[in-house]
């Protein structure tokens, strides 16, 4: 089942069971979905609608750092459970050991020696980790092992 797909049944289910909360988030998402699919008039695919997904749960975690901030604890709550849920469409997270091997792999294959070839490197190893790990932190261990 397409990720879409599965993230429209979740709606269904959360309308018959009445989680509210639940509800408003998957409605979120489905319809950043498709304020996407309206503005570049195509159909998204599985790795369109991650790129969507990470989007939403990276304005989350900007949001709860904002609302702690502001000492907003309500609000707080409210994003966290809005990224909890939000995270449970992502795909299984790669451990560290796997993340090495991608980079490894990116480097090889690329055969990048300096810090010019990351852009090569992180276009690699980011099509293959999408949604699983943070790009960030792997964009931190590309640099270091190219510096």
């Amino acid at each position: 089942m397409a990720l879409k797909e599965r993230i429209q049944e979740d709606m269904k289910a959360a309308m018959r069971a009445a989680e509210r909360e639940r509800l408003a988030t998957v409605r979120l998402l489905l319809a950043a979905i498709k304020q996407r699919e309206v503005d570049e008039r195509i159909t998204l695919d599985d790795a369109q609608v991650l790129a969507v997904l990470e989007k939403m749960m990276k304005q989350r975690r900007e949001s709860i750092a904002q609302f702690q901030a502001g000492g907003r604890a309500d609000l707080v709550t409210k994003e966290t459970a809005e990224l909890e849920i939000l995270r449970g469409y992502l795909p299984a997270p790669l451990d560290a050991a796997a993340v090495e091997q991608l980079i490894d792999a990116a480097i090889a294959q690329v055969g990048a020696t300096t810090i010019k070839d990351m852009g090569k490197v992180m276009a690699i190893v980011k099509s293959q980790a999408a949604g699983r790990a943070d790009m960030g932190a792997i964009g931190a261990r590309i640099k270091a092992r190219l510096s």
